[in-house]
């Protein structure tokens, strides 16, 4: 076995958290942070205690190795506990958002075949939706931590299945990413060339946990090397990450670009004492030359960013090992082994310099098992040995990769993947709508957002609001367009496809 490779028996929970509660019991594992001042503490010995009485639990209640358990709750410590408890009894995670509406969550339940869900917070199932599934509340939660644990955790393979995440995709509905158990060992190569991360660190982490940047960056790494977690669960003030920084002693920061712009804009960085941060890290969006300068400038401290996706672990980056060079998001990390294609032809790499799709060969340990019952998606997205998600890219001679945009018509909000299938299939059913498409508009030279470009029906006046309306009252928040615009036409193909990408313009003319 290479270290590249995980063992061919392998178990993501026991891999973050055995080792560590045998060897360190008493430290700080999770820091979890209330808006009102509160903070739950774990140390790794509880939390290695209630994620083995979660996992049994769990199988005493019927549920059998390969069963999805989805987690339909707020930001908040049970959250982590019973992911990692579903891997733990070899069952397959299902993470998603309290922002999602109950007919988003239902789609999940029925697509993924969920066999239970654990609901917490202001998140909810309808009746209707429930059917023989197993609901586990605040209370039934509270009594499997107290469950008599597991002797050990799962004897998995590292090609079982562990983790099911749900992402837009090309149809109008979003589609599974299934995950094995060496999803986790993949992202080795990420610990020191991009975080930089040991288990002498604090990672503080601005996301939210039904996030994969989250639970992967602000928990599952930290515990991968024995550091502490901290997470916030409080109001979305930009101001409150320097007093977080500054109180929790966090050593790593890691953020969307957007909310790093925010803390410089109404965060006051001088008041606080930032002297034991070394850097940052950010994902999720593309990191603009001037607000990379900015941060710099007001902290003195570096930021490190880098891309990946809901198929394969982050892989490629800046960080200590790999020097920042403005406008690129890094090179492919040691041992990656990541490629530009033609767009056609047979998939042979091209030159540095060239322009192609940006692929990851299928032998990273970090790629997905495959895309949920969808195996005419996952044919499109192989090309002989390598795997392309639709990024058009170049390398450089000194191998930093360069964007050229996207071959498909993903949009990026909020650092999400939104298919604007999905939001104009909601849009098309409102009575007013006779025609829509769905783009990105920028409205400043950083900024994107999702818009939706309305023809209405004859004899009806335009209300952007009313559909925004009717959106958010359909859409989890991140899909929501946040403008409307109003069109005549819209700019088809000969063909007549939807020239997506001739949106904004047709607006602006």
């Amino acid at each position: 076995m290479s270290d590249r490779h995980p063992p061919a028996r392998f178990n993501a929970a026991r891999y973050c958290l055995g080792a560590h509660a045998a060897a360190r019991p008493d430290k700080t594992a999770l820091v979890m942070v209330g808006g009102n001042g509160e903070t739950t503490r774990l140390s790794y010995g509880e939390a290695d205690r209630a994620v083995r009485g979660i996992a049994a639990g769990l199988l005493e209640l019927g549920l059998a190795p390969g069963d999805r358990v989805m987690i339909r709750m707020g930001n908040e410590a049970d959250y982590v506990l019973v992911y990692f408890g579903a891997l733990a009894a070899g069952l397959v995670a299902l993470p998603s958002s309290p922002q999602l509406t109950p007919a988003e969550a239902a789609f999940l339940m029925e697509n993924s075949g969920a066999r239970a869900v654990a609901l917490a917070g202001d998140c909810r199932i309808e009746p209707a939706d429930r059917g023989d599934r197993l609901v586990l509340g605040p209370e039934d939660i509270a009594r499997l931590k107290e469950h008599p644990p597991l002797a050990d955790y799962a004897d998995t393979a590292a090609d079982d299945p562990a983790t099911l995440v749900y992402t837009s995709g090309t149809t109008s509905r979003p589609k599974g990413v299934l995950h094995a158990h060496r999803t986790i060992w993949g992202r080795r190569p990420m610990l020191a060339h991009w975080l930089g991360l040991s288990e002498t660190d604090v990672m503080l982490h601005a996301g939210t946990m039904n996030w994969t940047y989250t639970l992967g960056v602000g928990i599952t790494d930290p515990w991968a090397v024995g550091a502490t977690s901290v997470l916030y669960n409080g109001p979305r003030d930009p101001a409150v990450w320097p007093r977080l920084i500054a109180e929790h002693g966090a050593t790593i920061f890691a953020a969307v670009p957007s909310l790093y712009r925010q803390i410089l804009k109404y965060g006051d960085l001088r008041g606080h004492d930032l002297g034991r941060l070394r850097h940052g890290c950010t994902a999720g969006e593309a990191l603009p030359t001037d607000l990379l300068e900015a941060w710099e400038t007001a902290t003195g401290k570096p930021l490190y960013e880098a891309l990946g996706m809901s198929e394969v672990s982050t892989y490629i980056s800046s960080g200590p090992t790999t020097p920042v060079r403005p406008g690129s998001p890094g090179r492919p990390q040691p041992g990656r082994q990541v490629a530009i294609l033609p767009r056609e032809g047979a998939p042979e790499p091209l030159p540095p310099g060239e322009t192609g799709l940006l692929a990851v060969h299928r032998s990273e340990p970090g790629l997905m098992l495959g895309y949920w019952n969808r195996p005419d998606e996952e044919a499109q997205v192989f090309r002989g040995d390598w795997f392309c998600g639709g990024d058009l890219a170049r390398l450089d001679e000194a191998g930093y990769l360069w964007f050229e945009g996207r071959a498909d018509d993903l949009m990026n909000a909020m650092g999400y993947r939104v298919s604007p299938n999905e939001v104009e299939g909601v849009l098309a059913e409102h009575p007013s709508v006779a025609e829509v498409g769905v783009a990105e508009l920028r409205v400043r030279a950083d900024v994107s957002v999702v818009c939706g470009f309305v023809v209405l029906q004859p004899g009806t006046a335009p209300d952007a609001e009313a559909l925004l309306e009717w959106c958010r009252e359909r859409l989890a928040a991140y899909k929501c367009p946040r403008e409307i615009r109003f069109l005549d036409t819209l700019p088809r193909t000969p063909n007549g496809k939807v020239q997506r990408k001739r949106l904004p313009e047709a607006a602006a003319a």
